[in-house]
This record gives C-alpha cells, structure tokens and sequence, in this order.
C-alpha cells in the first residue's frame, strides 16, 4: 500500500493504474457466494429440528388440502435467458362469480436458502378462506446478487395481475406477504411499487408491480439500522453479505437503498407485522411504523411472546397467525362479483 501511494505521488501512470486497481480489489463485489448450487440449510425439518429442543409441543402445520381449493403448480411466470422461475397458484373453485383479493407469498431463508413449498399450507388455508394466493420462487443468492430476487419477484406481481382473470383476481386488491426474508422482500416491494429503479427489464412490464397490502413476517425493515444484526461477520459471512455481494463497512449506501426503511412514505399501503420473540427480525419496524402513523396510514403488530423465528411454520403459531393475517386483509379488502 505504502508503495502504491510513494508512486502515485510521483503522478506515473503505473501507478495511478495500481492505486486504482488496488482499491478496487478492496470495495469490488463479492461473487464468492454464487455457487449455482441449492442451498438446503435451511428447510422446514431443520428448523423443526432446531426449535424442537427449546420448543418440544411444537408441531409442523402440514398442507390442507380441500375441495374448494384449486391448485396449480410449477407455472412459469418469467425466463431469464434459460433459467426458468416457477410460481404456484391456489385459489377458490366457488363456480360463483366472484373475484378476490390475492395474496402473494414469500418464502424466508436469508436470501439464500428456503422453498416455496414452506408456505404451501400457508398458501392452501388462505385460499380455502377466499383469498387466490401464490407462491413464487426467485432468485437466491447462490445463483444471483441483489437486485435479482426484487426484479423477479416484481415480476411475478406482474404476472399474477396479467392472468387475474384466469385466477379470479381483483388486481385493485393485491397484499404481498412475506416470511422473514421474504418479509423483507414484502416490505421493499410494498415499498417501491413501480419505481423504475427496482422494476428489472424483464417479463411483463406493461403492467404494475403496485400492492395495496403488506403482511411481514419477522422480517427486518433495514440493514444498518442499529438493531439491525444483518452484515456481522464478524464470525461468518452474513446472509445479507452473500446477498449484496459486500459487507455492510463496505458498502453502507447500497445497504440503505436496500432497506423497506428508506422508501417507507405516503405511498405505502397498510401494513401487518407478526413479530416473534426474536427481537433482532424486526430492526427498523417501529420506525417504519412511525412514519406509516404520520401519513395516516393503517398499520398494526402482533407479537407471540416467546415464539421462535420460525414460528409461522409450526403450530401451536400457525393457526392464530392465519387468523392475523385473514382479520388484516378483511379490514382492508372485500370481496366483489365480477362485471
């Protein structure tokens, strides 16, 4: 280093070229993470099998199947060059003509692991109460850096409202739900509803990425706020880290234009947050909240006391969150018949 700055001081072009070079080197983006491989960590069983020990009553909340609710599954609703992004559908076979509120849903797993099938019974009890719901997969962090999981998952939005008919849609009545990543990722969509600079370039774009709802699921509001434990790696690489491709120290800005935090306003639709006891998954949610308050707009929290993280998983915390989240979305949709 030292050299580098004894030849920049002597204004040769080597060394201007060094100097840069080195200093790149120290701020370029990370793509260690990209393995192209699946990451399995984290999946319903091992977070059965984690929580188990301090939890030992809790329950995994299997599917629910029924006959009122119609399933569609491995639809794809965008290609990037080869790669293929799957969603599924679940929605009311009522023959009546009715369109509903729909209900997209995110899966957790630190931007890097997980499944949408985590949220599959989610997903069905849902439907089974009236509401057409979704599970999109995107983009992990093995396979691509931010903003991937964001284009893609606008994307999906698009879809779903380019095939409301199809599903008995009311594209006027769209929540974007999400679990701890996921939650996050709900948040900065509900966020940034057709900012151009988060839309990607890709896959149905005539159409709006706009929702009227959020539901947030132990899922942070912001990467450098204080209560924020994202970007530590103090002893192993962070989640958001191999996401963004640089550690917080790093690059605090893009962190920031990351953050649900930072775009909350006057235009946020209401918002639901279902916290745990993990008080860490909610960094920035009352300041979120505040603003939110500020712009008279509805918002409300559940906790579980003494819940672990992965709580919408599992019972005895399946069942009341369905009740939040029904109770949330009656308050802010109802259902129409159709013209």
């Amino acid at each position: 280093m030292q050299n580098c700055i004894l030849l920049f001081k002597n204004k040769s072009k080597y060394a201007l070229t060094i100097f840069l070079l080195y200093h790149a080197n120290i701020f370029a983006q990370s793509t260690t993470g990209i393995t192209n491989k699946p990451d399995t960590s984290y999946t319903t069983h091992s977070a059965y099998s984690s929580e188990k020990k301090k939890y030992p009553n809790i329950e995994i909340a299997g599917e629910f199947h029924s006959k009122s609710v119609k399933e569609k599954k491995n639809i794809t609703y965008c290609k990037i060059g080869e790669r293929k992004l799957l969603i599924d559908a679940f929605y009311p076979s009522s023959k009546q003509k009715l369109v509903y509120a729909a209900v997209i849903i995110i899966h957790g797993g630190g931007w890097r692991s997980g499944n949408r099938s985590q949220h599959y019974p989610l997903a069905q009890r849902l439907a089974n109460l009236g509401y057409a719901c979704f599970t999109p997969e995107y983009r992990l962090s093995t396979e691509a850096l931010y903003p991937a999981a964001v284009h893609d998952l606008k994307a999906a939005l698009r879809w779903v409202k380019k095939n409301a008919k199809e599903y008995n849609v009311d594209t006027t009545k769209i929540a974007v739900l999400g679990f701890s990543s996921g939650g996050e990722l709900a948040a900065f969509l509900g966020t940034t509803g057709d900012d151009p600079s988060f839309e990607g370039n890709t896959c149905d774009l005539p159409h709006s990425s706009n929702v009227q709802a959020i539901v947030d699921l132990d899922g942070i509001l912001s990467f450098i706020h204080p209560e924020s434990g994202e970007g530590d790696d103090s002893k192993k690489t962070s989640a958001s880290t191999y996401w963004f491709g640089y550690a917080k120290k790093d690059n605090p800005q893009l962190l920031q234009d990351a953050s649900p935090l930072t775009h909350v306003g006057k235009h946020t639709p209401p918002t639901l947050f279902i916290n745990s006891s993990v008080e860490r998954m909610h960094a920035g949610r009352n300041d979120f909240m505040k603003v939110l308050k500020e712009n008279n707009i509805y918002t409300d929290v559940k906790t579980f006391a003494h819940a672990p993280h992965s709580f919408p998983l599992f019972h005895p915390w399946f069942e009341p969150t369905i009740k939040y989240i029904d109770q949330f979305l009656k308050k802010i949709f109802r259902a129409k018949k159709m013209n």
